[in-house]
């Protein structure tokens, strides 16, 4: 994989800022025994890959190979480029805000600059954020309904016990669920409240049936498209203040180096 070469791998071990867990577990929404690892990173990146002509935007590991599916155990980690990682949660990447509201025991590293970043949080949340987690969530119902094509489950041993595949169910109501905390706190809970936590564990063990979680989700997408135009966020994120702080930690990081 062109993410994965050793040159990368260089570049974001010595650069990372901040790297915590992004997956089921930091959602409290595991499965003893039957989870891989997922772990977000930040890194800054050499000059020469911001002002020369190389470019490095994010690196990727796996502990399986490309194209195979995660088992309990394995870890799949993203590092992203600190300037990338910021365009991307800026635009209200659900998955990509996740590193500024995970608790501080599922935070593996940790630098002043990283400190720096969950410090300022506040700046990242907006109802552009909640659009996004609105779009996701609307797709991915459709798609679990079968009115919107494209693949939605990898998971035939899922779908061949329940019926539909939970897995892909329980994600589609949590992102419902947070967008509607995002917007009406300008925050998230992880691990996901009770009793919410409780619904989609039970969602993820069959417990619900597909019906139960499409009703759910429509009642959230509803919720969230709502509070997109009444929300007390502002519209767009702070980039004013992002652009600031980017040129002066990537110049502070080059000259410590």
């Amino acid at each position: 994989m062109k993410h994965s070469t050793e040159e990368f791998a260089r570049i974001a071990e010595q650069g990372t800022v901040l790297r915590c867990q992004v997956g089921s577990g930091v959602h409290g929404l595991g499965l003893d025994g039957r989870n891989d690892r997922d772990e977000m990173g930040i890194c800054v990146e050499p000059p020469e890959y911001v002002i020369g002509l190389r470019v490095f935007e994010q690196y990727v590991h796996r502990t399986r190979p490309a194209h195979t599916r995660s088992g309990p155990g394995d870890l799949d980690l993203t590092v992203y480029s600190l300037r990338k990682w910021t365009r991307l949660a800026l635009d209200g990447n659900p998955t990509v805000l996740l590193p500024l509201f995970v608790p501080d025991e599922d935070v593996r590293t940790l630098t002043p600059v990283g400190r720096e970043l969950r410090a300022n949080a506040h700046r990242f949340p907006s109802r552009r954020a909640g659009e996004r987690f609105l779009g996701y969530l609307r797709a991915q119902r459709e798609r679990l309904a079968g009115t919107r094509g494209g693949r939605h489950t990898n998971r035939p041993e899922l779908v061949e016990r329940y019926g539909f595949d939970t897995k892909y169910a329980y994600h589609m109501v949590r992102l419902g669920l947070q967008g509607v905390e995002l917007l009406e706190t300008g925050g998230l809970t992880l691990p996901v409240p009770e009793p919410d936590r409780a619904w989609l564990l039970a969602l993820r063990r069959g417990e619900h049936s597909r019906e139960e979680a499409l009703e759910r989700a429509a009642e959230l997408e509803a919720r969230l498209a709502g509070l997109c135009g009444s929300s007390d966020l502002p519209a767009t994120a702070d980039a004013a203040w992002a652009d600031r702080w980017l040129c002066e930690v990537y110049q502070r990081v080059w000259n410590e180096r």
